[in-house]
């Protein structure tokens, strides 16, 4: 078949031109009646392929109908819903008639652009590291990170952790906070469990930690992150520009290397800001509510016996106790660098140790193993040994 090009090049020689069809013969080389054809068609040729009804055309309406009902309806469960209605098409058709479709039936969403004052706002998230973090004698723990952005600076701070548990997060967000350098007017979370209770209220331990600074708070809807999409964009920043070709001797370089981190990305110029969040963080400090002279209590606490194997035990590690306080009532501190506890009444202290974050290990103070060797009747005082003079050995070798 002729395409419209040549079609139309024979017309004009003919007609026009008066070349003769013996001579469009020989010139162009096709056949004598595919010529004659040509020149008696009154229009250009086409292929014309009938139309043919679609698979999915009979169930048009029972998807506009399953639509209707559920948005969001996956269209797996749309291609089972109308098999046994007859349908024995396959998965593309379906999916690709329902991306046509689906806007039709659920409402897009659609997105401003927000300006905050000064000390409006500080937008919080938590974010979990690629990889575990090495906590020392050869283990590594999963860890997250507490994230901290102003809404009007863009200035970011983080502190490492490793659970989401409330104690851990405040303290994170304590130290966020303080490495900011003042009090925003309102704080914004996701739903996170340890924080949200439900329908939006806080839980007594969150809500007694925005009362001591005092801050107030707002939690966004659910699968709603665009409505904190300053942390967000900082988060996804992190994992791109942080993480990747970084290596970290223990938990204490991991959040040493990130303070330095933010440091840099506070000294950057923000893209839509157009300038340093360093810069503005100094306009927004200004008007930032002081952060108060004592940071919140975000401690674990709690009250025991001492056991007649003296040892306090917090997160698979087992810290050791005095032994002269078998029997009696101390009072327990985690912090997140120690493990202290003191004796109820009389303030005595029952033992003062690192937090270890390498699970399953037990940690003895050397005056408590000690200690207890003593009153188990055993030798306190080291055993002497033997010291000859270096001479003895100089006439045994000659």
């Amino acid at each position: 078949m002729l395409d419209v090009e040549r079609w139309a090049e024979l017309r004009r020689e003919h007609f026009v031109r008066g070349v003769s069809i013996k001579e469009l013969v020989r010139r162009t080389g096709l056949a004598r009646n595919t010529i004659r054809t040509a020149l008696r068609a009154g229009e250009s040729p086409a292929f014309h392929v009938p139309p043919r009804c679609s698979k999915l055309e009979p169930f048009k309406d029972e998807i506009h109908r399953l639509l209707s009902e559920d948005p969001k309806l996956p269209g797996v469960r749309v291609r089972e819903l109308i098999e046994p209605l007859g349908f024995d098409g396959g998965k593309s058709i379906v999916d690709d008639y329902l991306r046509d479709v689906r806007p039709v039936f659920l409402r897009p969403r659609r997105y401003q652009r927000t300006v905050y004052r000064p000390g409006e706002i500080c937008q919080w998230d938590l974010w979990e590291t690629s990889r575990p973090v090495p906590v020392g004698h050869g283990q590594d723990r999963r860890a997250w990170v507490v994230v901290a952005c102003l809404g009007y600076s863009r200035a970011g701070a983080g502190a490492l952790v490793f659970s989401k548990e409330a104690p851990d997060v405040l303290w994170g967000m304590t130290r966020c906070l303080w490495s900011l350098g003042g009090l925003p007017e309102l704080m914004v979370w996701d739903r996170e469990g340890c924080l949200h209770a439900c329908r939006g209220r806080p839980t007594e331990s969150y809500a007694a930690f925005c009362g001591q600074l005092p801050v107030g708070w707002l939690f966004c809807e659910p699968a709603d992150p665009q409505a904190k999409g300053c942390v967000e964009r900082l988060q996804g920043y992190m994992e791109t520009n942080f993480e990747p070709g970084r290596r970290f001797a223990n938990h204490l370089d991991f959040q040493l290397q990130l303070d330095h981190w933010f440091e840099k990305a506070n000294a950057r110029t923000h893209k839509t800001l157009r300038e340093r969040p360093i810069d503005r963080l100094i306009e927004e400090r200004a008007l930032m509510r002081p952060l108060p002279e004592r940071e919140p209590d975000t401690d674990r606490r709690w009250v025991m016996r001492v056991p007649p194997d003296p040892h306090v035990r917090f997160d698979t590690v087992d810290y050791s106790l005095d032994p002269e306080l078998v029997g009696r009532r101390v009072d327990v501190r985690v912090t997140q660098r120690e493990v202290i506890a003191v004796a109820l009444d009389t303030g005595k202290l029952a033992c003062r140790h690192e937090r270890s974050f390498a699970r399953n290990r037990t940690i003895t103070a050397l005056e408590h193993a000690r200690a207890l060797r003593v009153g188990r009747g055993e030798r306190g005082d080291e055993l002497l040994v033997e010291q000859r003079p270096l001479s003895v050995y100089d006439q045994l070798i000659a």
